[in-house]
């Protein structure tokens, strides 16, 4: 076994665990059910556009961000049967074809308005242009 598979579980940790965090927060707060759907990442971009349409400070919502990217890179690992990677603190969600995804990023770009959650999910599942 190589070093990098012994360190790929260890790579899920944290974004499994700020996902989870998420799912809890949107439940509590929001009253938003979220259960790891594709379906689900249409309600995390629109509570995302809210959050920015409410002009809220970057350094008050990254924590938030953070989760409901977390969030969505775990539903393409279970819609696409893909793993997290980390290198360097950041994590990435790769696809079985290779390609590395950033769904943490893609919630930040969300938040600036140029992004989307549900489309990077359709697109990591295979069910859109490829990037």
């Amino acid at each position: 076994m190589t070093t990098q598979q012994e360190t790929r579980p260890s790579a899920a940790t944290k974004p499994v665990r700020w996902a989870a965090d998420a799912v809890v927060a949107m439940r509590e707060g929001a009253r938003l059910r979220l259960d790891y759907s594709a379906r689900s990442l249409w309600s995390v971009d629109r509570m995302i556009e809210d959050i920015r349409q409410e002009s809220a400070p970057y350094a008050a919502v990254e924590l938030v961000l953070r989760g409901l990217g977390a969030y969505a890179g775990e539903v393409i690992v279970r819609q696409a049967g893909g793993e997290w990677w980390s290198s360097g603190g950041d994590h990435w969600v790769r696809t079985p074809d290779g390609r590395l995804w950033d769904p943490i990023d893609e919630a930040r770009r969300c938040y600036t308005h140029d992004g989307s959650l549900r489309l990077l999910c359709r697109d990591a599942s295979g069910g859109g242009p490829r990037r």
